[in-house]
């Protein structure tokens, strides 16, 4: 018999105010569940629900208590929607109680977007830890740094220790390695304390291959359409009102549970949704109503490769209404323009151009034939440029290299020092990925850490080809081994290196040269100029708010090039020069009209 009274909304165990705990499981494929406590050996039975919906309200459950679902074949298999799995993926569940947490960020407000610098970091490898305890011994760092924004790649609880956090199963349970629930709590807090937001990674395009149990619960998946790493979510197939309730959820549970500032969406590409309304939007939707309830904001951003605009277009503009999206050909035209390589999704990019054009439309690909792709692609924007975050490197396009290598290994000292130039200048929201701002040597590789014989031999054999033409450069690093973790970790003595410190205390300057001046500071795309000339590999960038104006002169060639300073603005000067001595540059003098190689120099009126 269906109970047809209130059922609560949020998936999972939670505890009620009287101290009960709540335990509510969608699993229309069951016909008889039950939750399990195997510390007392004891099977307590659910109420059935509409739509495939369970419901279990009881006092035996108590905070720390370790359980599971019973199905009707015996297994005992742990909570889809689990807060915690202290023992891993194929272990009970963990009954944890999110409101014993104590907060004290009731005075913390979400900064502008428009002030966030990012700083994205992989908490396995960010510190010889590995964990969030240790992130919090960085916090000051990371202030004097000139951070205003943590980006935390997935938490979700993943098999083993060692992986990048987009092999996740169970999207509600914080990694146990890295300390917990409770422990992410008194990192957002600690962040909080010092002015710092939190970004957090999720992934809701698909789920990790080892200890997804969800498929025995119900139809989470379809096998409509495909995604590089299996099966889609089902967003749009039958059943998927109950999955889009659960992802839908589970959004919400970061922000409220977690206060959680941003959420950053991996590959939304990659999500399959043929509805009347798309996912997207209807977790904006959810958010706004939160926002409404707290009085908090929380923002939404999203990895997309498609340049459509109606993802960070407003719901009444008949968007998805994403506050900001990563844009990668940013990235691509800047790595090219620097003398990277022009293999792969790079032979799209001609380099300084295109640069160029990406500091002007954002979108390289607009609307205009694309060689790779074979047609037509992309649309015109005129978002503001908050809406867009830009980089010279991050976990993909490091980790993603047969090697790991950082910029820090693959181009010069001077030319590091132009392509963070060339992002701090943006009129778009910069991101940095760990170690960059003072040149960390040590690589970024690719690493799990399965059980799984067959699915570890499997890996090993996708990274094997994956890299198959690259023989020259030897064999891919082994994904499984802990030794590829280990050398993935931060070397924090780099710090103690002339050169890394210089480094470091460019970034530092040139940050802090952002926020200070207000033509760079303010995100307006429409106060902008720019050229390029594609002989000499030289661009000129100007902004402007107010009265202010400030030109950037790029150069990326190998030469001295001589610079035309415009007079209209009156007299101009120099407020940073890359190759400045300070910064182990060859250039002695103030004010110049000739701009070294590899290196940028900013005027100001």
């Amino acid at each position: 018999m269906t109970n047809d009274k209130e059922l609560s909304i949020q998936p999972g165990l939670s505890f009620l105010h009287d101290g009960s705990a709540c335990v509510v499981l969608w699993a229309p494929d069951l016909p008889t569940p039950a939750v399990y406590l195997p510390q007392k050996n004891v099977a307590l039975p659910f109420v059935k629900y509409q739509r495939g919906y369970w419901q279990l309200i009881t006092t035996d459950i108590r905070p720390g208590d370790l359980y599971q679902i019973w199905t009707d074949d015996g297994q005992k298999l742990p909570d889809p929607a689990s807060r915690s799995q202290p023992n891993g993926v194929h272990g009970p569940s963990q009954a944890i109680d999110v409101n014993e947490f104590e907060w004290s960020d009731e005075a913390w407000r979400n900064p502008l977007l428009e002030d966030y610098i990012i700083y994205e970091l992989h908490t396995g490898t960010f510190t010889v830890e590995g964990n969030f305890e240790a992130i919090k011994s960085k916090l000051p760092y990371l202030k004097e740094l000139g951070v205003t924004a943590l980006e935390i790649m997935p938490v979700a609880q993943f098999s083993g220790e060692r992986n990048w956090g987009y092999d996740g199963v169970f999207p509600y349970a914080v990694q146990n390695s890295y300390g917990g629930a409770k422990e992410l709590m008194s990192l957002v807090n600690a962040c909080h304390k010092v002015g710092i937001a939190v970004i957090l990674d999720v992934v809701y395009n698909h789920v990790g291959p080892e200890g997804n149990y969800l498929t025995a619960f119900g139809p989470y998946f379809t096998d409509k359409y495909h995604t590089p790493w299996g099966n889609a979510v089902n967003f749009d197939d039958a059943h998927s009102d109950e999955v889009r309730h659960y992802f839908i959820q589970n959004a919400l549970m970061w922000f409220r549970d977690f206060h959680i500032d941003a959420l950053r969406m991996d590959a939304v590409h990659a999500i399959k949704d043929f509805s009347p309304k798309h996912i997207l939007r209807e977790i904006r939707e959810a958010v706004d109503e939160l926002m409404d309830n707290t009085g908090q904001t929380h923002y939404l951003i999203v990895e997309c490769d498609l340049n459509d605009r109606r993802f960070i277009d407003p719901i009444k503009q008949n968007g998805y209404g994403m506050d900001a999206q990563w844009i990668d050909e940013f990235h691509h035209s800047l790595r090219v323009t620097a003398g990277g390589e022009r293999s792969g999704y790079y032979t799209d990019f001609n380099g300084i151009a295109h640069l160029a054009k990406s500091y002007r439309d954002a979108y390289v690909y607009d609307g205009v034939y694309s060689h790779e792709r074979s047609k037509t692609f992309g649309t015109k924007t005129d978002n503001p440029g908050q809406q867009f975050v830009v980089f010279s490197q991050n976990h993909d396009q490091v980790g993603n290299r047969m090697l790991g290598e950082r910029s820090s290994t693959l181009f010069s000292f001077e030319m590091q020092k132009l392509l963070a130039g060339a992002v701090m200048v943006s009129p778009y929201l910069p991101m940095l990925f760990m170690g960059e701002e003072y040149g960390e040597h040590n690589p970024f590789l690719y690493f799990v850490s399965h059980t799984d014989e067959e699915l570890i031999s499997a890996v090993r054999k996708g990274r094997k080809a994956e890299f198959a033409s690259f023989h020259t450069e030897g064999e891919a690093p082994d994904p499984q081994s802990k030794n590829t973790f280990d050398r993935s970790k931060l070397n924090w003595s780099s710090l103690n290196v002339p050169q890394h410190k210089v480094m470091l205390d460019y970034y530092k300057t040139f940050i802090e040269l952002r926020k200070q001046l207000p033509a760079l500071h303010k995100l307006n795309r429409n106060q902008l100029r720019v050229e390029c000339n594609e002989e000499q590999q030289m661009l000129q960038l100007q902004r402007w708010e107010g009265t202010q104006h400030v030109y950037c002169f790029m150069n990326f060639s190998e030469e001295q090039r001589s610079i035309t300073l415009p007079s209209e603005h009156g007299k101009l000067k120099v407020v940073l020069n890359s190759a400045n001595t300070r910064w182990n540059g060859p250039e002695h003098r103030l004010f110049t009209s000739v701009i070294q190689p590899q290196s940028i120099i900013i005027y100001t009126n």
